[in-house]
């Protein structure tokens, strides 16, 4: 990622924070739309885990200018995620979802630059996460 992308990618999230409630529930109402076989590794009652995802990328989202140190958190979070479930094959479908709800949230606010940056962002930590829980291999898929 460059310098500019970390910028757009922290400059478009401060805009969708505030509507964060919302924008969760975009995200999860759009991966089960898409992935319906995923929605069984998620609890009834999803208000927590949509706390728990939007903080987890304000975590993200302020930490991409010293990514090193939002690392050692993303692998502990992918090798739980393996515990759920979870499988390399879901990443760029909840990619999809998370770029989808964010055009949504931003609106006429989301821009070619925009989208590139966040597909920087995402496919960079995607990467490392796959990496992380299932072996290099397997991120390079």
């Amino acid at each position: 990622m460059t310098p500019d992308q970390v910028k757009l990618v922290q400059q478009s999230f401060a805009k969708v924070a505030p509507i964060s409630e919302t924008a969760a529930v975009l995200f999860y109402d759009r991966l089960f739309e898409v992935a319906p076989q995923v929605k069984a590794m998620f609890p009834a009652d999803m208000t927590e885990q949509r706390r728990k995802l939007m903080m987890m990328l304000a975590a993200v989202v302020n930490g991409l200018g010293d990514l090193p140190s939002i690392l050692p958190a993303a692998s502990a979070l992918a090798k739980r995620h393996v515990g759920y479930g979870a499988k390399a094959e879901h990443y760029p479908v909840v990619g999809s979802a998370l770029l989808w709800t964010l055009e949504k949230g931003l609106g006429d606010g989301w821009t070619p630059e925009i989208a590139d940056a966040w597909t920087a962002a995402y496919g960079t930590l995607s990467g490392y996460m796959i990496s992380e829980a299932y072996g290099r291999s397997q991120a390079a898929e």
